[in-house]
């Protein structure tokens, strides 16, 4: 009964997980190889490959243990289940605790971003994507760009992005009809002030920041919408396990009472 109900959720996560593994391979098999591994710790594609695997690796254990009435794969998936609940409440209990560590952190990972913004199409893509979608432009500030050689601002920099910013920094006019894709040249050479009738100066941590508080009911929402699934699988493996020892006892208990009937 419960196996039953357990069932078709794990096999529509297994096909998800098999989809995202796919699309992950495929867009890391379309890169350079040198550029894929001089920004594989945020290379999106490695990160939907490693999500993709170890949803596939859980939910197998949850598909073949229901399926054979595996006690062994079951606690596997159940236990997975759990260590995963438990890890993305204690980040979320440590990342408001610790804030301004959980901040240094993220403004690692966006430098980090923006020193390979031209070796990665798809981190490039994303980067402009939160740019534009944000009205940022960098991790603190539009000089942040500096941190990468080909905007680096230095009279030694014969690129010829010198001192300048992507295009997802400037400010768009709804008026104009043709649209000036070298709005963000040598952006990086003028002052805050005269900068910002060109492009957004603000960094992008602060806008994250001030996005999430004013978020905070929807993010909650996905939040539970997450750990609910969880919760939900934990709670039928558990059930399903507890139903498979109950029916083996009874199946023990039968044959010995057949082969000792005067016990």
């Amino acid at each position: 009964m419960y196996g039953r109900g357990l069932r078709p959720l794990e096999a529509k996560i297994y096909i998800i997980a098999l989809v995202m593994v796919a699309i992950g391979v495929y867009a890391r098999m379309m890169k350079h190889a040198e550029a894929a591994l001089a920004c594989l710790s945020v290379d999106p594609a490695m990160m939907l490959m490693v999500v993709g695997v170890l949803m596939f690796i859980i939910t197998f254990c949850g598909c073949v243990g229901s399926l054979r009435e595996n006690i062994c794969l079951l606690q596997t998936f159940c236990i997975c289940l759990t260590v995963i609940f438990m890890l993305q409440l204690v980040a979320g209990v440590l990342g408001f605790v610790f804030s301004d560590r959980a901040r240094d952190r993220v403004t690692s990972m966006i430098n980090n971003s923006i020193v390979h913004y031209r070796d990665d199409l798809d981190l490039q893509n994303l980067i402009d994507f939160g740019q534009k979608e944000f009205g940022c432009c960098g991790g603190v500030t539009y000089t942040d760009w500096s941190q990468n050689m080909y905007f680096k601002c230095d009279k030694d920099n014969p690129s010829r992005e010198r001192c300048s910013v992507p295009f997802s920094c400037c400010i768009l006019s709804k008026d104009k009809v043709v649209i000036n894709t070298m709005c963000g040249q040598g952006m990086q050479e003028l002052e805050f002030v005269q900068a910002g009738d060109y492009i957004h100066t603000n960094g992008c941590i602060d806008k994250l920041v001030n996005w999430i508080h004013s978020n905070l009911f929807l993010l909650g929402g996905v939040a539970l919408g997450l750990a609910i699934p969880q919760l939900v699988g934990i709670l039928l493996s558990q059930i399903l396990i507890n139903q498979i020892k109950d029916q083996i006892e009874l199946q023990n208990y039968s044959l010995k009472h057949r082969s000792d009937p005067w016990s």
